[in-house]
């Protein structure tokens, strides 16, 4: 795996770090830090995107506190570095990976031991290496929420014979109301109920070929969801009611489907959250470990939560090439788009010199951005302007390599997933 032993330096070599804060506004977003940032990648050409190991660290530690003692999953999708993977993973707080593809799986578990793919797969080249494999096949778990995925798999790897083929059982998680007419959340798994996980359970311990070792849940209403968006006081109000209903009767669905699945097969794991709901779901009692990535980053998404704010850590710096008008300066590309459904919020966001603001024509685009605001009149052809991307690991997309800043130099460039010449989605 590609690594770098400064990535995040063992806690016996490291310098004492402040404590994690609760904050209500972005702590990079000052001169200082922005200064800092200028100051390291001074020889570097945009476009370019960077890490602040120090966001990052305090990141990593305030994650690990909000799980209470419960083992953090580390999702790779919102990461797309296996450096900064691997430097997570040495943490204290965190095992394993939630991959989002079973070619990434693989890839990973060549070094990491415990890979649980996040969503069903119907990659045969990728089932038919995985169910050939003794090593892989201890190492990867497949997800699975219906009786066609276990017959896909079998077509591929047979029904016996070969090394067992590790499965999840993925539950859904979103709140339904009006009898099911009202589906709050992503649309996932089929398997609601108590009865419809032990017959799955049952079509799974079955098949010869299958071992069932875990049981999934993903509650993005609630963890992928800010309760404090900008706007309607009143909207802000619903969304926190209906996440205090879905998570209290989630709580009590997911702790008797958890209860009545152990009872046909042991369960090694129980993964459920993510960045946005690490306290309430590791509190459950059923819950064994829970999942998160985005927040190591910081990215704006994380801006619109009440009860907590990852600090900024990932930034990408364009070049201004126009000055079209006096308070307008244009930056060459920058349509670097979060994924869901299209609006406003999936848009990059300029953040230094602060003042900047996209156009509602224009919006980010694929070969120029132009920027409004006072700050625009002090830009020249050839400053820089900082950005905040949406969503985390989805930044990765963009750029061959990370440039790790510590303080005010850069200590390390590690490779994203792009840079190593994979692109799995």
């Amino acid at each position: 795996m590609t690594t770098s032993p400064d990535v995040i330096p063992d806690r016996a070599d490291r310098a004492p770090q402040p404590a994690p804060r609760r904050i209500g506004a972005p702590r990079t977003t000052h001169g200082a830090g922005f200064s800092a940032l200028e100051r390291a990648t001074r020889e570097l050409d945009p476009p370019f995107a960077v890490v602040d190991l120090s966001g990052l660290r305090l990141n990593v530690a305030e994650m690990v506190r909000r799980a209470g003692g419960k083992p953090i999953r580390l999702a790779s999708k919102s990461v797309r570095c296996r450096a900064l993977i691997d430097g997570v993973l040495r943490e204290p707080g965190y095992r394993g990976v939630l991959a989002f593809t079973l070619p990434e799986a693989l890839w990973l578990a060549e070094e990491v031991d415990d890979v649980v793919v996040g969503y069903p797969s119907a990659d045969r080249a990728a089932l038919r290496r995985l169910a050939g494999d003794e090593r892989l096949a201890s190492r990867v778990t497949l997800m699975i929420d219906s009786a066609d995925q276990l017959d896909l798999v079998e077509t591929v790897a047979g029904t016996r014979g070969g090394p067992p083929i590790r499965v999840c059982l993925d539950l859904d998680a979103s709140l339904e109301l009006a009898g099911g007419r009202v589906h709050l959340g992503p649309l996932r798994s089929p398997v609601r109920t108590p009865e419809q996980a032990v017959d799955l359970a049952r079509e799974i311990t079955a098949r010869p070929r299958f071992a069932l070792v875990g049981l999934m849940s993903y509650e993005g209403q609630i963890a992928g969801v800010g309760d404090n968006a900008p706007g309607s006081p009143l909207a802000r109000a619903q969304i926190r009611a209906m996440q205090r209903a879905s998570a209290s009767e989630l709580r009590t669905r997911r702790a008797a489907v958890v209860a009545a699945v152990a009872a046909i097969a042991p369960l090694e794991f129980v993964n459920g959250g993510g960045t946005g709901s690490i306290e309430a779901t590791s509190a459950e009692d059923a819950i064994t470990e829970v999942a998160a990535g985005s927040g190591l980053y910081g990215p704006t998404l994380f801006d619109t939560y009440q009860g907590f704010h990852p600090l900024p850590a990932a930034f990408f710096a364009l070049s201004v090439v126009r000055r079209p008008a006096a308070k307008v300066a244009t930056v060459l590309g920058g349509g670097w788009i979060a994924s869901g459904a299209s609006g406003a919020d999936r848009l990059p966001t300029p953040v230094w010199p602060s003042g900047l603001r996209l156009t509602k024509l224009e919006g980010a685009g694929e070969v120029q951005t132009p920027l409004r605001g006072d700050a625009a009149a002090d830009l020249h052809v050839g400053d820089r302007v900082w950005f905040r991307h949406t969503k985390a690991g989805e930044l990765c997309e963009h750029v061959n390599e990370l440039h790790l800043v510590d303080g005010d130099e850069i200590v390390a460039a590690v490779p994203t997933y792009r840079g190593e010449g994979k692109a799995f989605l």
